[in-house]
């Protein structure tokens, strides 16, 4: 069955749905980031930003829900934009939005393809290398950039994907729950393993002062949310893929919250076991590869090796550090998947370059778009991982998802007649709240500044191809009518 908007099958079930927000979301963020969040925050009480993560991550959900029930269409925020506010005013939006996703969608797949590439090096020490790290200065801000094997390792990962996607999304549904299963199994034997080794007092042994809540709490605070939110984001793909949607107003909202719920559960408890197994002391003082980089594999080698001996930690350690770099590679493959039909969307409405509108003749995929974005993140994997998450999440709060929770709002009031197969609980708390704590994760945490910096590079620049390209189509129907 296809749509109105230019060929695209309606062949995605709820469970499809599900499966492809869950690979989306569970990349190598949980399995990378938890020093990160610790660091923020000095210890467990970190994991606070995992539990607030969660709360703002179900009330930008519920704004997702009612807007991906009430307009099931491929692009997902693009239509959304046009809609909320119209004229010009949306157009210009919904540009931006595209605009920006050409940024950001290439951050979030090679942020992936970055920590695949960390996974790598415990394999076999040396094999993979970050390089020499270059300081590469914007505006009197700094971003770290290497070139080193595990660039190459990670721009390689960006190559697979694009041959795996280059099919039907029907003919995907196997290969999307082969990975789901391998995602699930290595969360779950990170679970038992943490209940069978790890010592339980460790996930709330708090150090002195943990709580006093002075201006380095809250500091501290926004930077770990900022990487819970991270770890968190993908519960909105199918949103991008509502052309293809079975049953969009049941199928769209229910994935959204139940990928929500499944989620929260699964990384709090994975994270609950590495806490348990190797304590937040070690892992914050850590500076090897294995606590630092592949912390999965680490305490794999740490919980085995006292009951099987060395050898087979090490080895569980690496069989570790494979699966993870599969979950790293399912994100990656899901990512790509679900932001290339966005461009595709725009083009096809004439509000973007009309190359992107173009479908595979055989194929039907947006190939175009697909083969743009992975050369964007293939760039992007010569950038440090901290200063991808943080360029990623900041671009996508203030050029996206801001416009979004205003916006539902916007729409409730113009178009209070719109059919909503799904609304908004408790509306209008949840939009409300998700734009209170995606403020606070933007402008709290310290040198803040230079996301905001690219941030407004990204939409001035994003303004000024709007106009040209509508002087341009101005020009052109000048032109013609005076034929």
């Amino acid at each position: 069955m296809a749509d109105e908007s230019g060929g695209l099958e309606r062949s995605l079930t709820l469970r499809g749905a599900v499966t492809l927000n869950l690979l989306d979301m569970i990349g190598v963020g949980p399995f990378l980031t938890l020093p990160l969040l610790l660091a923020a925050m000095g210890g467990p009480q970190a994991m606070l930003g995992w539990v607030l993560g969660a709360l703002l991550a179900a009330c930008d959900g519920l704004v997702w829900a009612e807007l991906g029930a009430a307009m099931p269409e491929a692009g997902g925020t693009y239509a959304y934009l046009g809609k909320m506010f119209p004229g010009q005013w949306g157009r210009w939006l919904s540009f931006l939005f595209v605009f920006q996703l050409c940024v950001s969608a290439p951050l979030s797949v090679a942020s992936g393809c970055i920590g695949l590439a960390q996974y790598a090096g415990f394999l076999k020490a040396g094999v993979v290398t970050q390089g020499t790290v270059h300081a590469l200065r914007v505006g009197g801000y700094s971003f770290g950039v290497s070139a080193g094997r595990a660039t190459w390792v990670a721009i390689a990962v960006v190559g697979l994907a694009v041959v795996l996607l280059y099919r039907r999304l029907a003919a995907m549904r196997g290969l999307s729950a082969g990975m789901l299963v391998v995602v699930l199994g290595t969360i779950a034997w990170a679970m038992v393993t943490g209940l069978l080794h790890g010592q339980w007092a460790r996930v709330v042994a708090f150090p002195a002062g943990a709580w006093h809540l002075d201006r380095g709490f809250f500091v501290g605070l926004g930077s770990a949310m900022l990487i819970a939110t991270y770890d968190y984001w993908g519960y909105y793909n199918v949103t991008f893929l509502g052309g293809e949607a079975r049953d969009p107003g049941r199928t769209i909202p229910r994935a959204v919250l139940i990928s929500i719920g499944v989620v929260a559960v699964l990384y709090l408890g994975l994270n609950a076991s590495v806490l348990a197994v190797m304590g937040a002391p070690a892992i914050v003082a850590a500076q090897d590869i294995g606590a630092r980089r592949a912390l999965l594999s680490e305490m794999m080698r740490v919980a085995y090796t006292p009951g099987l001996g060395v050898g087979a930690g090490m080895w569980l350690g690496r069989l570790a550090a494979v699966l993870v770099m599969v979950t790293a590679f399912a994100s990656v493959f899901s990512l790509l998947l679900g932001y290339s039909r966005i461009p595709y969307a725009a083009a096809r409405d004439g509000n973007f370059p009309a190359v992107f509108g173009r479908l595979h003749p055989t194929r039907g995929f947006p190939y175009v778009s697909l083969l743009a974005l992975a050369g964007m993140a293939c760039l992007f994997c010569f950038f440090s991982l901290a200063d991808v998450i943080a360029a990623l999440v900041v671009l996508r709060i203030l050029l996206q998802f801001g416009l979004q929770h205003v916006g539902v709002m916007v729409l409730r009031v113009r178009r209070p007649e719109m059919p909503r197969p799904f609304r908004i609980w408790l509306y209008p708390v949840p939009p409300l709240l998700a734009l209170a704590g995606f403020g606070y994760i933007v402008v709290s945490r310290p040198n803040f500044r230079r996301e905001l910096l690219l941030a407004g590079f990204v939409a001035v620049t994003g303004t000024i191809v709007f106009l040209c390209r509508r002087m341009v189509r101005r020009g052109r129907l000048e032109h013609l009518a005076g034929e």
